[in-house]
């Protein structure tokens, strides 16, 4: 308390003279109109600059808030989008097998059911793919499966009420009855674990003309896929001189790595050839 009395006392004469000189300005202003009009726009122009840097300190402070505010907003509106809601697809595609004829016309031989693909893998020896549709969308074992591009991609192994498993057909087990397209010579397509850009074609024999860069597509021996879909373009010939086949590589038409969407193809006379077939063999053993 003593050094703020001492303090007063030493700059006494200070403020004094602040006190004066504000009671004169004062007395400026208000009694000419000139200085009165400069004053004003000084003070408004103080006043607004000092009111701007309150409201960016008070802005600042309400950040947080209007943060918040906002990512409630954006979960409000993200949980309204439509990707948000789905369901198993039902929808069916068909296609006519025109070599299929009997007195009243064409015959239906495959129906086609789009899939959406939930998961994918191409990095081990037994490579398998989610499907988005099962048994209750039509979804059975044994169906094979097809890239919008008419590429082979693999068959169903498993089936669930809503979701489907498909061995890819790059497989260790995968085998697939596939011939050159130019002259119909067949063999058995496989995978042999190691490149996913590499598969494998055995017995063709040497009787055929094999060139690099023929395509390969499915025969009409295949039970799951139908005939003349792509499997995929020559790019190395093996000539076992010990053997009278053929050893093929093959790049496969299907780009595994990027798969989203494929059809699953349902062969409607498949029951019947099977069931003739295994009668045959129960006859023969």
């Amino acid at each position: 308390m003593r050094n703020i009395f001492l303090f007063i006392r030493r700059y006494l004469n200070f403020f004094i003279f602040l006190v004066l000189q504000g009671v004169c300005i004062g007395i400026l202003v208000k009694y000419n109109r000139t200085h009165e009009a400069v004053f004003s726009n000084i003070s408004m122009e103080a006043t607004g600059w000092f009111n701007k840097q309150y409201n960016a300190v008070e802005n600042y402070f309400r950040l947080k808030a209007e943060n918040d505010r906002l990512v409630e907003e954006n979960n409000a509106l993200r949980n309204m989008l439509s990707s948000n809601f789905g369901g198993p697809d039902t929808t069916k595609k068909f296609f006519l097998d025109t070599l299929v004829k009997d007195t009243t016309g064409k015959v239906r031989r495959f129906t086609w059911l789009p899939a959406k693909v939930i998961n994918n893998a191409i990095s081990s020896q037994t490579n398998y793919i989610t499907l988005e549709r099962g048994s209750k969308q039509g979804v059975r074992k044994g169906m094979s499966v097809v890239a919008p591009g008419n590429s082979i991609v693999g068959v169903v192994v498993g089936v669930s009420d809503n979701y489907s498993i498909v061995m890819s057909l790059l497989h260790r087990n995968s085998k697939v009855s596939s011939m050159l397209k130019k002259d119909n010579n067949a063999g058995s397509l496989e995978w042999d674990g190691k490149d996913p850009l590499v598969l494998t074609l055995r017995n063709i024999p040497k009787s055929a003309k094999v060139a690099k860069g023929d395509t390969v597509v499915t025969s009409t021996y295949s039970s799951n896929y139908p005939s003349g879909l792509l499997v995929g373009m020559i790019t190395g010939i093996d000539a076992d001189p010990s053997s009278n086949f053929f050893t093929l590589k093959l790049r496969p038409a299907t780009n595994f790595s990027a798969i989203q969407y494929v059809y699953l193809v349902d062969n409607l006379m498949y029951g019947e050839q099977k069931q003739l077939e295994d009668q045959i063999k129960q006859v023969n053993q």
